[in-house]
């Protein structure tokens, strides 16, 4: 007998009771879904110490908000969360499940998939429904060269997909969802993994993917030595600094700062692309940016045609120029 659910769940990412707000993208996403099948929406929020994140919640697009707390699940451990999840969602049955496309989420679907039986669409970047209400998921494929839209098919469990992070605009405040509390399963809470320690970032460098400002390096740079003068100007401008996958590849910086399918999604208010030619890869990765500045010495590459503002010339005069130009500004 074929699955039959119904409602969308968006599963949160939480840490030490905050909850990361790549749920409110989720949320956005989750509504055009629900909105188009006559369904609701639901956060879940697992964890433990999340009462006062479920409200703020509620009131960002939400029907319901469903907590499930336990001492137990005060750190994430992969399978044991799964397990939860899968549980929950064997009792509940929803028809689809929207996970964040980062560290937490591409760990938890495989395994919610395993266990629901349920088909699975990673790294989408847009959904939309066909005429028959089935899941269409736009996501990279062959290492980003082709953009494919794929029929997500699951008939013996629910939907699931992982949403690239700022593929989708954070949900509004306002709206008025309900909360109520989900006891987990015991029997999911014996894992067999076991937490140890969490270490977290100490860069202090600005995060790529909460930037508002970004300055990004490309092949175009001719050398690594060309990120000392996008890391001068990103510091200027208190930016953070992104990458291309060609310059990333060719071992000029980490991976962490590459833009693109292959890399991060992004949205700020202001993008500088430094030596970047503006490959479909790259473009879907950052063209949904306020105000987009080019600086290339090739004044027919993709990304000068797109940019608000296009400079052709050569980046080793330009940039320190541009810095100089700032500083000098302000005093």
């Amino acid at each position: 007998m074929a699955y039959e659910g119904k409602g969308v769940w968006c599963i949160a990412e939480s840490r030490g009771g905050k909850v990361s707000p790549v749920l409110f993208e989720l949320l956005t996403a989750g509504r055009k879904l629900a909105a188009a099948r006559g369904e609701t929406v639901t956060a879940v929020v697992i964890g433990h110490g999340l009462q006062d994140a479920a409200g703020e919640i509620a009131g960002r697009g939400a029907d319901q908000v469903l907590v499930v707390e336990d001492a137990s699940l005060k750190e994430f451990v992969d399978d044991v969360y799964a397990a939860v999840l899968a549980k929950l969602a064997e009792a509940r049955k929803p028809r689809t499940l929207l996970l964040p496309a980062t560290v937490y989420g591409r760990s938890l679907a495989p395994r919610l998939s395993v266990l629901l039986r349920a088909g699975l669409a990673a790294d989408a970047v847009g959904l939309e429904l066909d005429a028959e209400q089935r899941l269409l998921v736009t996501r990279s494929a062959y290492a980003g060269n082709v953009v494919a839209t794929v029929l997500l098919r699951s008939v013996d469990g629910p939907e699931i997909a992982t949403v690239r992070p700022l593929a989708f605009e954070r949900s509004a405040a306002g709206g008025a969802g309900t909360v109520a509390a989900a006891a987990p399963d015991a029997g999911a809470l014996a894992g067999k993994t076991a937490f140890v320690s969490f270490g977290a970032d100490r860069a202090d460098e600005i995060d790529l993917g909460a930037a508002e400002k970004i300055v990004s390096g490309g092949r175009g740079l001719g050398k690594p030595e060309g990120f000392e003068l996008v890391r001068k100007l990103a510091k200027t401008l208190g930016a953070a600094v992104g990458a291309s996958r060609a310059a990333v590849d060719s071992g000029w910086i980490p991976y962490k700062h590459q833009v693109g399918l292959t890399g991060r999604s992004v949205r700020p208010k202001l993008y500088v692309a430094c030596g970047i030619s503006g490959q479909i890869q790259h473009m879907a990765g950052m063209n949904a940016s306020g105000t987009i500045v080019a600086i290339n010495s090739d004044a027919e590459c993709p990304m000068m045609k797109v940019a608000t503002y296009a400079v052709q010339g050569d980046l080793y005069k330009l940039l320190p120029a541009i810095v100089a130009e700032i500083e000098k500004a302000r005093g």
